[in-house]
């Protein structure tokens, strides 16, 4: 599979039914999920891996790591409406066998994963929303894949986040995302942001 094609394949996803502000519910356009996950398959991080898709959603992100020949995602969403939405993506693509969708808050998550694949809330509405997703990223996985804005104050925070947590950016890429209007605060009817793609990893310990 090419990664136009899978762009393709994740923009014809269903999307949110009643997105909630305060959980910062936007799609995963397709092809800003689709370069997430070319990344890590491209780095050999998602075929035959296990994987946590983190504040899965509609389940973009999961269903594409499949489609890419991931052994098993957990999608893990804390909004059950959502979560019915993705179990209708993962069937729409044939990957149930794949998938496991697990309705939770994703601090309670406790499973290991080879990789993890997220784009968590850019903490536009809730300051720090972000952290939570981070912190148990950190806590089950080696690798990590993770979409955050990208404005100097907040590649600024990821920097000394990451570093603080034992983790190295090893890339960053920098796409656009769109966002269609779907809450009362939107001024445009497609607002188009800078987002970055980043892939963190474990540090490795320094000898003495």
């Amino acid at each position: 599979m090419k990664k136009k094609h899978l762009a393709m394949l994740l923009s014809r996803l269903k999307g949110f039914e009643n997105p909630k502000a305060e959980l910062e519910q936007y799609r995963t356009p397709g092809n800003v999920a689709a370069e997430l996950l070319w990344l890590a398959y491209s780095l050999g991080d998602v075929e035959g891996k296990v994987i946590a898709d983190l504040g899965a959603g509609t389940g973009v992100l999961s269903v594409g790591a499949c489609l890419l020949g991931a052994k098993k995602v957990y999608a893990v969403e804390i909004d059950e409406s959502a979560l019915k939405i993705a179990e209708e993506n993962v069937k729409a693509l044939s990957v149930e066998t794949c998938v496991e969708l697990i309705l939770s808050d994703v601090s309670f998550f406790d499973k290991q994963a080879d990789a993890v694949i997220m784009n968590p809330p850019f903490g536009s509405q809730n300051p720090k929303a972000d952290r939570p997703f981070l912190l148990k990223a950190f806590e089950i996985s080696k690798v990590v894949y993770s979409i955050h804005l990208a404005k100097p104050e907040v590649r600024k925070f990821i920097e000394a986040f990451v570093r603080d947590n034992g983790f190295t950016i090893t890339h960053r890429l920098t796409v656009d995302f769109e966002i269609p209007a779907q809450f009362f605060f939107h001024r445009k009817r497609l607002e188009r942001i800078k987002v970055d793609i980043y892939r963190f990893e474990r540090a490795q310990p320094t000898e003495r």
